[in-house]
Parts: C-alpha cells; structure tokens; sequence
C-alpha cells in the first residue's frame, strides 16, 4: 500500500499488484475499497495493477468536506493518481459505479487516457434506462436455480414497491453468473468494505449532466472496451449495447455465463479479453 495528496490535502491509498503497465482500477459498490477487485481474476499476471481507494474507503482517509464523496468531485482524485505514478496518459479500468468515475475522468481528461476498461459500467451517468422487463429478460433463464423462487419473488416485491431489506439480500444471487462460494464470500465482504454515508453522496444531484457526458464521449478517441455478463441485471446485453455505441472505438465483449463481476464468474475469459485488448 502506497498514499498521495489529493488536491485538497486528502490522503489516499492505492495497492499494487503485478508487474508491466500500470493499469488505474477504480471500484464500484459505490465506494467500495478496492479491496474486493483482489487481482481481478489473475490479470495481475499481464498488468500491473494499481487499485485505487477512494476517499472514505480502504485504506484512504475520509475528506474534511464530506461533499467531495460526489463522484465528479473525485475526477480530481483520479487525477493526482495520474500525476503520482508520474504518466502522462493512463489505462484506466472502472467497474460498476467505479465505470461512472472512469468515464466522468475520460470526459474531463480525454488527452489522458491511453485506453479505458468498462467492466459492466452503472448507465446512470449516461441516462440508459434499464427497465424492470429489461431484467426479467435477464432472469427468467434461470428458473432452474434452487434459490430461484426465493429471489424471484424478492425481485416482484421491488418491482411492485413494496420491498423489504431482506428483499434486497434475497436478490443477490441474481448479481453473479454462479451463485457459488466466492459470490457468497463476495456478499459479505461489501457490508464491511462499504461507506454507506460516502454511496448516498456518490450519486448526489447536479454530479453530472448525463446529455453532456454522452457529447464528450462521442468525441473520446481512447479505444473502449466495455465487458458486459448475459446475467447482469444492472447493464444487461441488451443495454451494453447501447452503451457501447456511444464512443467512436468501442468494443463490446459479453460472456452470457458471467454476472455482474465477471472476473470472479468467467476469470479466465476476462483476463484474455482485457488482456488483449490492452496489448
């Protein structure tokens, strides 16, 4: 574990991994420690990993304002990484919410980004709308699971708006492409790697224009990879799709095993996928 300044005197870890060119790692949940990308599923052993903590979270300290947590606000975090590892350009990796970071960087930083990793990315920034029948798509193949009905019927509940907590815990099997140890293992790591205060700012109104962000990208040259699972109900196929069509040099790579962390579903395909690309 390393730590640098952010702009406003905050200091912020990232953790190393690997050897080669550093790959940025920003993580979702939204703020998450980074913790939980681990070594992404053996890609380590093709990049140096540089995983970064955001404010509040891991091994980073929390900010004196705590209105920085807002996701635009850390573009600058981002940043001064960038400048510390002294690179003039970075390969950049956001997963999930941490794709909402890494996008709002390349729209900001374009000239800085070498190339740039979205592993099932959240479509808020971008105003994607993912609809309730978008998910039952997503779903409904699997109905032959043993924890099918339980999470099922948590899942009518939030649709119909009448869910409870346990609602929300009854559903997560349907976040993994295997609903299998390491899911399991996974779940219960995020309530402690967790900042729940900083996640209620991460999204805050006025984070973003989401009509402005979809211009820059269009203008963003940095190739795109956008890695997509057939069983994320946060970015399903169908919906990646879209996504992928708004940069000029996108490409779209979606397992239909995978979930919505498909290094630890499909680890072997998501390392040769990333790791292709980024040679």
């Amino acid at each position: 574990m390393a730590t640098f300044s952010a702009a406003d005197g905050t200091s912020l870890a990232y953790h190393e991994s690997g050897a080669g060119e550093p790959l940025v790692c920003l993580p979702g949940g939204p703020m998450r420690a980074s913790a939980y990308l681990a070594d992404l599923g053996g890609l380590s052993a093709r990049r140096r990993l540089v995983r970064l903590d955001l404010r509040g979270t891991g091994e980073s300290a929390p900010p004196a304002d705590p209105a920085t947590y807002r996701c635009d606000r850390q573009v600058d975090d981002v940043d001064a990484l960038r400048a510390h590892l002294g690179l003039d350009r970075i390969d950049l990796l956001g997963h999930s919410a941490g794709g909402t970071l890494a996008i709002l960087y390349a729209a900001r930083h374009p000239e800085r980004i070498g190339r740039l990793v979205l592993v099932t990315p959240s479509p808020r920034a971008v105003a994607i709308e993912v609809s309730d029948d978008d998910r039952r798509e997503v779903v409904e193949p699997r109905r032959s699971e043993p924890w099918f009905p339980d999470a099922y019927a948590a899942f009518e509940r939030l649709w119909s708006g009448s869910a409870t907590a346990a609602d929300w815990a009854a559903i997560a099997p349907f976040s993994y492409g295997r609903w299998d140890d390491a899911a399991r293992a996974d779940v219960a790591a995020d309530h402690t790697q967790k900042n729940r205060e900083a996640a209620k700012a991460y999204y805050a109104a006025d984070a973003f224009d989401p009509q402005a962000v979809r211009e820059a990208l269009t203008g963003l040259e940095a190739p795109v990879l956008l890695l997509c699972g057939g069983h994320d109900v946060v970015l399903p196929p169908k919906r990646a799709t879209q996504y992928a069509d708004l940069f000029p040099h996108a490409h779209l790579a979606t397992h239909p095993d995978a979930g919505h962390s498909p290094w630890l579903d499909e680890p072997e395909w998501f390392v040769a996928t990333v790791a292709d690309f980024l040679r």
